[in-house]
């Protein structure tokens, strides 16, 4: 037995959070009676139907995609541009996956997608603060106390960041560039972006590295795997 928004969550209906809404606003049926309550609990043998349409049940599906430049970090864009859903679909994935939070449309490296509305929503959960690593190119060359700047904290958008752990990879002399890899633990709006552009170095090109446990190890730009069974159990596990 489970709860009745964690199991709409996890067919792909909405987020658990949208799932409530909808079962408090009476859109949904359990064996063909209206249920506005959300201690609700349903078995897989009970039908739930969603304004009349029967809940699918799909198996959970999970994907590590290492997303290119000039794609949407989206299940679907009312633009028509390509969505990083779109590039596995091509693959022949039928399943009705999300991305699990965002990577900016210019912005490269490890993505999450899957059908779990669960767990996507546990992974996206600020209280968790999953580590995660960027590798960036920035204007200019990187100081020391820049770095200390970034290592204690900046402000952006009014708040001060946390610690974040920032390391010098190369500077080019020449062309004033600096590589840094930073990792962080937050997951606030282009943090990573506003964090090099308030120590005065914007970011030209930006690649995330890692999120919690998945990395890049054998994943070309544009490419897409399933996830490992061992991946899955430390994922649901975090």
């Amino acid at each position: 037995m489970e709860r009745l928004q964690k199991a709409m969550a996890e067919a792909g209906v909405a987020s658990r959070r949208a799932s409530e809404k909808l079962i408090v606003e009476g859109h949904v049926k359990v064996n063909g009676k209206l249920v506005t309550e959300l201690g609700t609990k349903v078995s897989s043998s009970d039908q739930v139907t969603v304004d009349g349409v029967p809940l699918e049940r799909e198996q959970p599906e999970y994907y590590l995609l290492n997303k290119p430049r000039g794609v949407i970090t989206s299940a679907h864009d009312e633009h028509g541009r390509k969505t990083v859903v779109d590039i596995l679909k091509e693959g022949g994935v039928t399943a009705r996956i999300y991305p699990v939070g965002r990577l900016d449309y210019d912005t490269t490296g490890v993505l999450l997608l899957t059908n779990d509305g669960a767990l996507a929503n546990k992974l996206m959960h600020p209280s968790f603060e999953i580590e995660k690593t960027y590798v960036a190119k920035v204007k200019g060359l990187i100081s020391n106390h820049d770095l200390e700047q970034l290592r204690h904290g900046v402000v952006i958008d009014g708040k001060k960041t946390k610690e974040a752990k920032p390391k010098l990879l190369s500077v080019d002399k020449q062309h004033r560039v600096s590589i840094v890899r930073l990792t962080i633990h937050e997951g606030r709006y282009h943090q990573v972006k506003k964090m090099f552009k308030a120590v005065g170095h914007p970011v030209e090109k930006l690649t995330r590295e890692s999120d919690g446990i998945l990395n890049l190890k054998g994943l070309p730009g544009g490419q897409w795997r399933e996830l490992k069974m061992d991946e899955i159990n430390a994922l649901k596990k975090l």
